[in-house]
């Protein structure tokens, strides 16, 4: 009776074994879900405040077309964004052309002056160290799950439930001007 008994504990181990790790895993994933989830709340932010600060600049730099519409091409593009690959290269393509706009800024002292645009910059600016500080909370989330998936034994479960390694949101390698922060001071 006594091996009987051995085997049944082993089975139950092993059963309580895979109950937790597939739990450990839903936890990871969820996670990452939530971390992505708080990323995407600040790029609405910041999608949102793009278009009062392109009006507060085009009152004072009226002919500046081009500039303005680069930002809302690259706001359009930030937003329809399908997968993380095109959203990280999305949002280069929208700092790059946000830059541009306080660099307009510059050349207009009234501007620089505005309660508006001062107001605008420092909610873009805010917004701007929440995405970063997002982005370092999710890719950090999705750095345990990744270690979990490869990990062995707990690769065997997420083999067998399907748990799959997920991409970090980054900025692309050599792209040393984009990896630079808006600079919103004046």
């Amino acid at each position: 009776m006594s091996p009987i008994l051995i085997i049944i504990g082993i089975v139950v181990l092993l059963i309580l074994w895979v109950i937790f790790a597939y739990n450990r895993f839903i936890s990871l994933v969820n996670r990452a879900k939530e971390a992505w989830s708080d990323i995407d709340v600040q790029l609405k932010r910041r999608y949102d405040l793009i278009p009062n600060l392109v009006s507060t600049v085009k009152g004072y730099a009226a002919h500046e077309n081009s500039a303005f519409e680069k930002v809302t091409t690259a706001r359009a593009a930030a937003m329809g964004a399908g997968n993380l690959a095109d959203k990280s290269q999305a949002e280069l393509g929208l700092t790059g052309a946000l830059k541009s706009i306080f660099a307009i800024a510059e050349a207009y002292p009234d501007l620089k002056a505005n309660t508006n645009f001062l107001q605008l910059q420092q909610e873009l600016g805010d917004t701007e160290d929440k995405i970063q500080a997002s982005r370092r909370f999710y890719n950090t989330n999705v750095r345990d799950l990744n270690i979990a998936v490869d990990m062995f034994p707990n690769n065997l479960i997420a083999g067998f439930f399907k748990f799959e390694k997920l991409e970090f949101f980054e900025l692309e390698a050599g792209e040393e001007a984009a990896k630079q922060p808006i600079e919103v001071k004046f």
